[in-house]
């Protein structure tokens, strides 16, 4: 009787007891333990093993050191449920509802939160927890001084039948998954964003793995990304499976965001399905194009120590060669956004003569600059295939085969093979970004390449053959690769194997008229090239050459010069020398001089002038005397061809290479 007595008035209490009695103490201890003010005008709870808290008319002061002028939190009304069996390892809040609040939120770069309920100064890891959050019309800003990053979001609910007011849409069955919407802008490394998101009613939060259905918009500058699918958790997201759609001026401007150190390129639109599991972000699906190039594939990023891990596969049926221009220090075409102070563009005179080096239209060689830092931020392995090239001024450049791997700070591209006149244009490019300036190494070989695919096509003129070889090996260090060039060490060389010539154009080089004359008359034909073999060695981005001839039945050419990478110039001396007797010849040294792009000859006037005098002078005698120093008497020899292959090395290798697959 006792026993039910005191069950009896223990029952009564707990139903007549009055939370409010304990409201003045439980404020006052929130105070004294956060110094700050905390007050509320209502309090109720109710008690189980999952206990619920509603309060209403919540203010809490912000903390003495916050940046913010206004309170950390106002509310309407605040209502959350505690997990007691979690105590006190962390405070588990399996959901919260948030009526009408303002709420500030920071944290400082030595990791003090505002809205720890502890000492201000601690900077410990929070053991609060929240899995679930409702927002009924509210305003939240946060501000985070690590990353660096602030954001304003303003929600707002409606009811599901009432979103074709919101978004457009009418009465479809989607409509019925979305009742919050919240509108969102800031700040983050400097970049300004907007968008809008819908959710459902309910948001799950942190560490609870319950997906929720989103639909939104992300705008920063010129990138727009569209988003609809399932998130878990807002705060520290989980899990992802969700379409996503991304466009803007050019991928460069993605490195805020996604720290990828993505080339400047012209506009480009992607889309995919992107799925997080774990680590691991996935894109399926992926199509879209950049520039003019069209793009198929996946993507994998992992999150690891000490970088991330970006993997990709991508495969493209006609690549626009120019799209790939800024890829190498090339500006992009179209409009291009101003370099923001912040992003650590200098106004110095270095940094005024790559820009002006990057937009000369004489230069042939790219200046524009890349950014060792961020070769260092992610390691990377990506294979890019190309079934067909656009390219200008109809190069004879057919497909792509390239292959990145970045690690350590090391960018190395290999194989990067052109599909190139029936050969391959096959490279290696080494890129060691581990020190500011940039150390690079280059290794280009030209393999089977023919002959007649370089030459214009003529019914007059007599189709070449045979196939050409070459190597480029080059090192040297710059942040561009007209810098790493201007200052290069190394060596080319060049063949040919199998060749024949049109014998029109060997008379012509060769300045012999009479044959000229003698050819147009009775036609054309291809005679051989016995051997070609042309070398420069390179010392710090001047070449001088080593080797120049190219031998056929009638002509043997001799040539020397040098090149000078720093300027862009040239200047060689070519000297055809007929093995033949011929009438009209005015055989005579040629000089080829100039830049890179504007490339120049002239004729040597010194024997042009003294053959030219040597006429005038027996045409006063004799009339047909005249034509005596115009007569070729053949001084041309032989080459040692063997010779010339030994010198020229393994350009007779790639010479001699079997015709690329198609």
């Amino acid at each position: 009787m006792t026993f039910a007595c005191l069950a009896l008035a223990v029952l009564a209490f707990v139903l007549l007891f009055d939370w409010n009695w304990v409201r003045p103490p439980l404020e006052s201890y929130i105070s004294r333990k956060t110094e700050r003010e905390f007050r509320m005008s209502d309090l109720h709870v109710s008690l189980g093993l999952v206990p619920t808290i509603r309060m209403r008319d919540v203010y809490f002061a912000n903390a003495p050191w916050s940046h913010e002028a206004a309170p950390m939190a106002r509310i309407d009304e605040l209502e959350f449920s505690i997990s007691l069996r979690d105590l006190p390892d962390k405070v588990l809040v399996p959901q919260v509802v948030l009526t009408r609040p303002d709420l500030n939120f920071e944290r400082l770069a030595d990791n003090r939160k505002n809205w720890i309920l502890s000492d201000p100064s601690d900077t410990r890891p929070s053991k609060l927890r929240i899995s679930t959050l409702s927002f009924h019309d509210g305003r939240m800003r946060y501000v985070d001084h690590r990353l660096p990053i602030e954001v304003d979001v303003v929600a707002g609910t409606f009811e599901p039948a009432g979103l074709d007011k919101v978004q457009g849409a009418v009465g479809t069955p989607e409509s019925n998954r979305y009742m919050t919407r919240y509108e969102f802008k800031g700040n983050y490394h400097g970049t300004a964003f907007s968008g809008h998101a819908l959710t459902g009613e309910v948001l799950s939060f942190a560490e609870s793995g319950a997906p929720f259905q989103l639909k939104g918009e992300f705008v920063a500058g010129s990138t727009r990304v569209a988003v609809e699918g399932r998130i878990a958790d807002a705060a520290n997201i989980s899990a992802i499976d969700a379409q996503i759609r991304i466009e803007g001026q050019t991928l460069a401007s993605l490195y805020p965001f996604l720290l990828l150190p993505l080339p400047t390129s012209p506009p480009y639109q992607l889309q995919g399905h992107l799925i997080l599991e774990g680590d691991r972000y996935t894109m399926n699906d992926l199509s879209g194009r950049i520039g003019s190039t069209d793009l198929t594939g996946h993507a994998t990023y992992v999150e690891k120590e000490p970088r991330p891990l970006l993997t990709a596969d991508l495969q493209s049926r006609l690549l626009d060669i120019k799209d790939l221009g800024p890829l190498i220090g090339m500006q992009a075409e179209g409009p291009r956004a101003k370099p923001a102070a912040s992003r650590g563009q200098k106004r110095d005179r270095p940094g005024a003569k790559a820009t002006a080096q990057a937009t000369e239209p004489d230069r042939l060689l790219p200046a524009g600059s890349f950014d060792a830092s961020r070769l260092q931020h992610i390691d990377a392995d990506v294979t890019l295939v190309a079934s067909e090239l656009r390219v200008p001024r109809a190069l004879p450049l057919e497909s792509l085969t390239a292959t990145l791997h970045l690690h350590d700070s090391i960018l190395r591209v290999a194989p990067l093979d052109f599909g190139f006149a029936g050969g391959t244009i096959a490279s290696q490019v080494t890129l060691d970004a581990r020190e500011p300036t940039i150390r690079s190494e280059v290794r280009i070989d030209l393999r089977g390449v023919e002959v007649g695919r370089l030459i214009p096509r003529s019914e007059t003129i007599a189709k070449g053959a045979g196939r050409l070889g070459a190597v480029l090996e080059l090192k040297g260090s710059g942040n561009s690769i007209g810098d790493a060039a201007a200052g290069a060490d190394g060596r080319m060389a060049a063949t040919i194997a199998d060749g024949r010539v049109s014998n029109l154009r060997d008379a012509a080089s060769s300045l012999n008229g009479g044959k000229v004359l003698r050819l147009l008359a009775s036609g054309d034909r291809d005679i051989r090239v016995n051997c070609g073999g042309i070398e420069f060695d390179v010392k710090g981005g001047r070449g001088t050459s080593k080797l120049f001839v190219i031998d056929t039945e009638q002509t043997q050419v001799l040539g020397g010069g040098s090149f000078d990478l720093a300027n862009e110039r040239f200047d060689i001396i070519v000297a055809p020398k007929p093995k033949k007797a011929g009438m009209l010849s005015l055989r005579t040294p040629v000089r080829l001089y100039g830049s890179f792009t504007r490339p120049g000859y002239r004729f040597e006037k010194g024997p042009l002038l003294a053959r030219a005098a040597g006429a005038i002078a027996l045409a006063t005698a004799a009339p047909l005397a005249a034509l005596l120093p115009l007569v070729e008497t053949g001084p041309g020899k032989t080459t040692d061809c063997a010779a010339v292959q030994q010198q020229v090395g393994s350009a007779v290798r790639q010479a001699s290479a079997p015709a690329a697959r198609k």
